[in-house]
């Protein structure tokens, strides 16, 4: 079992309250927009970090992080990416990759917008866990803690952290 804490879009802004949440977390996975390295690092502080690059994100960030990752966490297949739309609004060619490497669960961001959706047709859970940072357009800043058990993805919660400060 693994208890598995997710954010994305944080744009380097570092809030103390995400080593709370994720304390009794086993990874932690940041879905894009990363905005500066050093957020990767303080999260490496609390547990293993898995972690792609954004629209946003340059230099150090590009160089270590790729667009994409595939990987397994317990006996569910994982995607995280940056940008990849949504059930019935998937990016160019992201139904596909899903398809071709029978992905149980797609993690991603971009978008500022909180989504947890099952996808029949793909037979996957999609997870936008909204944006934990500052920057953007979005109201609500947001994080989502999920536990994953063998093949079964449970207890997904919601996190709100505060509304976005708008100066």
């Amino acid at each position: 079992m693994k208890r598995i804490g997710i954010l994305s879009d944080t744009h380097g802004y570092w809030d103390n309250r995400y080593a709370s949440y994720f304390a009794d977390c086993d990874e932690i996975w940041h879905a894009g927009d990363i905005g500066d390295y050093s957020i990767i690092e303080q999260l490496a502080e609390i547990c293993t970090v898995r972690a792609v690059c954004g629209n946003i994100d340059h230099g150090i960030v590009r160089r270590k992080l790729a667009e994409t990752e595939i990987f397994d966490c317990e006996n569910i297949s994982v995607l995280l990416t940056h940008i990849g739309g949504y059930p019935g609004r998937w990016a160019k060619g992201m139904k596909t990759l899903l398809k071709k490497n029978g992905i149980n669960l797609m993690v991603d961001g971009h978008s500022h917008i909180l989504k947890v959706i099952y996808d029949r047709e793909l037979q996957l859970l999609h997870i936008n866990p909204g944006a934990a940072g500052q920057q953007g357009w979005h109201s609500q800043r947001t994080l989502i803690k999920l536990v994953i058990d063998g093949c079964d993805m449970r207890d997904c919660e919601i996190i709100e952290l505060s509304n976005r400060k708008t100066t």
